[in-house]
């Protein structure tokens, strides 16, 4: 069954397994409950052929498994957690190296959906294009403010999380107009940290 905690990677092969659009897509489309690589494809645009392939890549890793009952490309394949994390380890080059290949085709997907919305944004009703934002803010931060800002999100998220997730698998949940939202948030320096060119191990 699928388990609502997200997993916490701990490989690099498991971050080189997700680093593929087509797989991304699948998690994706798997988050909204069982599908087959039938169905999947239909709703990512891909042939059942290359979703059964990459399907089965992700179970290698333990991202997906069968849900039981069918046979072929009409097995229902699902999560097998609701989530993931990588946490950076700058001491692993390897893990660094594979953490920012998928990272970089993550980005390519944000955008590429940002920017759909941004050429198609009149054609929403009004009040959605209304609803839609953007916001940037800069602020100068150590470390330890940033991780307490980041902690503050994530427990406004849990909170909003806890209310609507429901809604994610039970299409009889969402209220009329409902549509899916994509909520992004980022937070990294805007540029190269200044290298001093004091021996802090000097005499003073």
């Amino acid at each position: 069954m699928e388990s609502d905690e997200p997993r916490t990677l701990t490989d690099a092969r498991e971050l080189r397994a997700l680093s593929h659009p087509v797989r991304l897509a699948l998690m994706e489309a798997l988050g909204g409950g069982p599908l087959t690589a039938t169905q999947a494809g239909e709703l990512i645009g891909e042939t059942a052929t290359t979703c059964s392939f990459h399907l089965r890549q992700l179970a290698r890793y333990g991202f997906v498994e069968e849900a039981g009952g069918g046979r072929g490309r009409a097995r229902p394949w699902r999560l097998t957690r609701r989530g993931w994390s990588a946490p950076a380890r700058p001491e692993d080059p390897d893990w660094t190296r594979a953490s920012q290949a998928l990272d970089r085709v993550l980005l390519e997907r944000y955008v590429q959906r940002l920017r759909r919305f941004v050429d198609e944004a009149p054609t929403y009703p009004p009040q959605w294009y209304a609803a839609a934002t953007g916001q940037q803010h800069l602020f100068h931060l150590t470390p330890d403010e940033l991780a307490e800002f980041v902690a503050a999100y994530r427990e406004l998220v849990a909170g909003f999380t806890a209310r609507f997730d429901r809604r994610r698998t039970d299409s009889g949940a969402r209220p009329a107009g409902a549509l899916p939202v994509e909520l992004l948030f980022f937070g990294y320096p805007v540029q190269a940290p200044e290298v001093s060119d004091v021996d802090p191990t000097a005499a003073g």
